[in-house]
């Protein structure tokens, strides 16, 4: 919906994937100076701020304005970046290291309701009621986010606790991060997929709108990738018999030549090239079943919170690097050409976890 809207307020993919990668840069800045936050405010209320967030982005995305689009997707940015860190430290906190796996595959098989159903019924709100509805149900959804998170941290839940962390400069993290074999290679992985569901979430849709397929085909083709996700069990048991190199190796392999396919083929087959992008999803779900547990095992205790304010940086540059690269790349080919240039990035990646990832882990 997000993508949609601002195609309409720009009317060109090209400068939707510049908008793209302008508040994705601003949004940079607040995930690496998260651990601060938490470590001024505590984490509950980092948590409470990043859902906060979410709905205030809600009112000045209803604006339909230039201005109000910017704002709206950078506090979207910046309440999903609270909730990402706030969460995996939560995560980490309670869960061990010999259940990550597990317990990762099982949490993306259950968000399969909410990502399949979200696309849809938003596209659904937006074009059949407008705008606000749409917006609006944003804004419930994260409110009742809210409620939910302080009705089990106001009784007592051992779950949901207050978080520590020392005060350490955001540079300096960055330098201790990078210092790190085993991180890089997470950061790395995580990189890599979070580039594809990028891809997938804004172009997907811009690709059916563009090639007449119409707003609601886009939005079924997001839905159709989010229910892909009860896979993730699957994929989880996968990596538990055969060993995570293997299979997030696998996963990579299949995403780069679906990608290709689908930029060979382009707009000549558009239902084609969808087909093989739910194909390449299919393959993604297993580094998101699977792959996180590579930071998660590797990270030391005492320097979480630093760690994993770096580490969410993946998801910033997922949302600022591939914009930029498609900007440049539209400027001389089709839209295809993104698919097939994110193929590239696919490959990379499979060549380095197969070469570096441990057998162990």
């Amino acid at each position: 919906m997000i993508p949609i809207q601002a195609y309409e307020i720009l009317k060109n993919e090209q400068t939707v994937s510049i908008l793209y990668t302008i508040v994705s840069l601003l949004g940079l800045s607040v995930t690496l100076f998260m651990p601060m936050l938490i470590h001024r405010f505590a984490r509950r209320w980092v948590y409470t701020a990043g859902a906060l967030l979410l709905a205030i982005g809600s009112l000045f995305f209803v604006t339909h304005s230039l201005a109000g689009q910017i704002i709206g997707m950078l506090c979207r940015v910046m309440g999903a970046s609270a909730l990402s860190i706030t969460l995996n430290l939560y995560i980490m906190d309670h869960i061990r290291k010999t259940d990550l796996m597990q317990a990762e595959s099982l949490r993306m098989a259950w968000s399969m309701i909410a990502w399949t159903s979200g696309p849809t019924l938003g596209i659904f709100l937006y074009t059949r009621y407008g705008i606000y509805a749409a917006h609006g149900a944003v804004a419930v959804f994260a409110l009742c986010l809210l409620a939910l998170f302080w009705y089990y941290r106001l009784g007592d839940n051992p779950m949901i606790v207050p978080g520590k962390s020392r005060p350490i400069n955001p540079f300096a993290n960055i330098g201790r991060f990078v210092s790190q074999p085993r991180l890089r290679l997470a950061w790395l992985i995580a990189f890599g997929r979070s580039c594809y569901w990028t891809t997938f979430f804004v172009y997907g849709p811009l690709f059916m709108v563009i090639t007449g397929q119409g707003e609601l085909a886009g939005g079924l083709l997001v839905s159709a990738g989010n229910a892909l996700l009860f896979a993730a069990i699957f994929w989880g048991r996968a990596g538990k018999r055969y060993g995570a190199r293997n299979v997030m190796t696998l996963a990579f392999v299949g995403m780069a030549v679906s990608l290709w396919l689908a930029g060979a083929i382009g707009e000549l087959i558009p239902l084609a090239t969808a087909g093989l992008l739910l194909v390449g999803a299919l393959f993604t779900i297993a580094l998101d079943a699977i792959g996180s547990t590579a930071f998660m095992r590797s990270v030391r205790a005492y320097e979480r919170p630093q760690m994993a304010a770096v580490y969410r940086t993946y998801l910033d540059f997922s949302e600022l690097t591939p914009p930029l690269v498609y900007s440049l790349v539209l400027a001389f080919f089709g839209l295809g050409s993104v698919f097939a240039t994110l193929g590239c990035l696919a490959a990379v990646c499979a060549i380095v976890t197969w070469r570096y990832l441990p057998k162990s882990m």
